[in-house]
């Protein structure tokens, strides 16, 4: 029988989450910088950035990717 534990470093986190947390962390021009996403760069807001995320496979991946990368291991 499997491990029942999740071995995806983000089972749990809300998208919601990780998208507060790289804003307390960068703020919103430098995540505007590290994924050049116009959420990010033009009138960002936690709001106008999870609307495009969850429409946008690529962009969310990359949000993603820079969440496992920096917060992850802190």
């Amino acid at each position: 029988m499997e491990n029942s534990l999740s071995k995806d470093p983000l089972h749990g986190i809300t998208l919601q989450n990780i998208v507060e947390k790289l804003v307390d962390h960068y703020g919103f021009y430098t995540l505007g910088e590290l994924i050049k996403i116009k959420c990010f760069t033009d009138k960002p807001s936690i709001k106008s950035s999870l609307t495009f995320l969850r429409k946008t496979d690529w962009a969310r991946k990359k949000v993603e990717d820079l969440y496992i990368n920096t917060l992850k291991r802190v």
